[in-house]
């Protein structure tokens, strides 16, 4: 499923640790490593404030890990500066949540759409309105839009101009964070289709942050499963319904069933997150874990690889032989 020649970037032992009062550090990221291949899709999932943001915003060059390396194009962006880390921004570009905070709401789609193209010296000032256009007819847009500003727009059409805007450099790998999370349920699956319909035609790596696993099995080619920092299962999306791990599964049963099928019970975990600032000695999970064992109190356990494609860091599953 994942070949070695199209492995476009690698994080490898990332981590990223925030001072905090009283001598303390938070460990946002902890020992993440990950792999993002040409026209597959590598989605990252977990609750609020797991650090999901926090890593992918290394990959675009917006912060920089404590400890580790990002492997792209041959080289560690993390040590990269000047000029030359502004040109391998044009090869990794993000589409935000709420695309509005990335706007210049006093600039025109045509401008927003062609400012980085301008930036990097692609097009002339004289092409930008039939650029603008040919990528508004990209993202399944009336050309005529080029003269509107963001206000006059939609929430799912705003985020259509972010995707052009994310694509018109030709990157080999777009970050999506959390980028139909503000959308209506409809709006959100035409999104998705033209996220697939892009990415094999351009095939793009791409690197989706969600809450949603219901939403990310239905197009991912990998899902990471992240808890307090740490990467605690790795699948393949078409097997989701595999994952073993007990967060994992406790993410599957809070999935309401949409075909109505009312036996099926709604799993939740009554505990709250411990703070980030007071990660256990051990597994992160076990304070919420049902099947916690005492050397899940002592030993964090490593990702270890169960089956294809599938890593776990649980202590009740041995490596496959």
């Amino acid at each position: 499923m994942f070949n070695d020649k199209d492995l476009i970037l690698e994080a490898k032992h990332v981590t990223r640790r925030f001072p905090a009062s009283g001598g303390r550090e938070l460990t946002a990221c902890n020992d993440v490593n990950l792999k993002f291949y040409k026209g597959k899709t590598l989605g990252l999932i977990g609750e609020s404030g797991c650090g999901k943001s926090t890593f992918m915003r290394f990959l675009v060059a917006l912060d920089k890990p404590t400890e580790g390396e990002i492997i792209f194009m041959g080289k560690d962006i993390t040590k990269l500066k000047g000029e030359e880390l502004r040109q391998m921004r044009q090869h990794v570009q993000m589409v935000f949540q709420d695309p509005s905070g990335s706007f210049n709401p006093k600039m025109k789609i045509r401008d927003i759409i062609c400012e980085p193209l301008m930036n990097f010296g692609r097009i002339k000032a004289s092409e930008k309105d039939a650029v603008a256009r040919k990528y508004l007819e990209m993202v399944e847009l009336p050309g005529e839009f080029a003269d509107r500003f963001p206000h006059n727009m939609s929430g799912g059409q705003r985020q259509r101009i972010a995707i052009a805007r994310a694509i018109a450099l030709e990157p080999e790998l777009i970050v999506m964070d959390e980028a139909t999370c503000a959308l209506d349920v409809s709006v959100q699956k035409t999104i998705i289709e033209l996220v697939v319909k892009l990415q094999k035609e351009k095939n793009i790596a791409i690197g989706f942050i969600a809450h949603d696993l219901g939403l990310i099995q239905s197009f991912a080619h990998q899902i990471a499963v992240m808890y307090l920092g740490n990467i605690i299962e790795v699948l393949p999306g078409e097997n989701v319904d595999k994952a073993v791990h007990p967060y994992s599964l406790t993410l599957l049963g809070a999935i309401f069933d949409t075909n109505m099928d009312f036996s099926k019970k709604i799993e939740r975990l009554d505990s709250e997150i411990p703070s980030p600032l007071d990660v256990p000695e051990g597994c992160p999970f076990q304070t919420r874990c049902p099947k916690c064992m005492d050397i899940c109190k002592k030993e964090r356990p490593k990702l270890i690889q169960i089956g294809e494609n599938h890593e776990i860091a649980c202590h009740l599953f041995k490596e496959a032989k």
